[in-house]
């Protein structure tokens, strides 16, 4: 397996910044986050994220994006787009973009469970997706679709409804551990047979449920919450396990947004423990 990190997750460096210290310490590849975002004062994860390439201008930025990541002596795991299946002009500018890069593949969100009637959200998902494989098909690249809560695609079964008997070259799975103790899990090995030549990527985190609140009548309140590779109800090292033993050699993504440790020792650290594990 090789050991990437998602930029989503190091929202306090440069891409300079995290390409250098990535690499120094000992990560394979990359992840760029691609999508544009609200600034803050502060870096977030998911505003004002200074490791986050926009997607206005992304053509003008692609020689820039390449000097940074193979001048650091990185390879790309793959490109994190943000763009909504149907919004089909951006995601044909990422499509693209990961051909030019030599990316590989791109994420390529999936409708929200909250914009619609579930079979009107996968049926024009479905459709957005044959789109989708064929421009890739023509581009060398491939779509991934990732398990995420609260979209139609959390779970393996649903995610293979989507893309069944579409081209395993143009698109794949992502496998997504720390959303499946959110929303979506099925038994990994189980998950692994079942996508079959569609499992393509892999991101880790972790999470955990917390209790919030507990009402008068006692009854408790829960809420997800993200936690440490060590410290989640995922079992990480039992899954890169599975991962191996089902014959998967492909990219494992970390993306921790855990913040007790200071994020340089969380990436080094995390990297120790994942190949501890295997």
């Amino acid at each position: 397996m090789k050991f990437s990190v998602f930029t989503a997750s190091t929202p306090d460096w440069t891409p300079q910044q995290a390409a250098t210290e990535l690499a120094a310490q000992g990560w394979d590849g990359i992840e760029w986050r691609v999508t544009d975002q609200e600034e803050t004062a502060e870096p977030g994860f998911w505003a004002g994220n200074r490791a986050t390439w926009p997607l206005t201008g992304l053509e003008e930025r692609l020689a820039d994006i390449d000097a940074v990541t193979r001048g650091a002596g990185l390879a790309y795991s793959g490109l994190g787009g943000y763009a909504r299946c149907f919004e089909r002009a951006d995601v044909a500018r990422l499509l693209a973009a990961t051909a030019t890069l030599g990316a590989g593949r791109v994420r390529v969100t999936m409708p929200l469970l909250k914009t619609g009637d579930y079979p009107d959200l996968f049926a024009g998902a479905r459709k957005d997706l044959e789109w989708a494989t064929a421009e890739a098909a023509g581009l060398g690249v491939s779509v991934l679709v990732e398990l995420h809560h609260e979209t139609i695609a959390a779970s393996a079964s649903a995610a293979l409804r989507l893309v069944d008997g579409l081209d395993p070259a143009t698109v794949g799975v992502i496998h997504d551990l720390g959303n499946l103790v959110i929303e979506g899990h099925e038994d990994h090995r189980a998950a692994f047979q079942l996508l079959g030549p569609y499992l393509q990527h892999v991101h880790v985190k972790n999470v955990a449920w917390r209790p919030v609140a507990t009402a008068s009548d006692g009854t408790v309140a829960w809420k997800a919450d993200w936690a440490t590779l060590r410290e989640g109800q995922a079992d990480v090292g039992g899954y890169l396990r599975a991962l191996r033993e089902h014959g998967y050699d492909g990219w494992v993504t970390l993306e921790d947004f855990s913040t007790a440790v200071p994020l340089p020792e969380r990436t080094r650290d995390n990297l120790a423990y994942i190949r501890s594990l295997l």
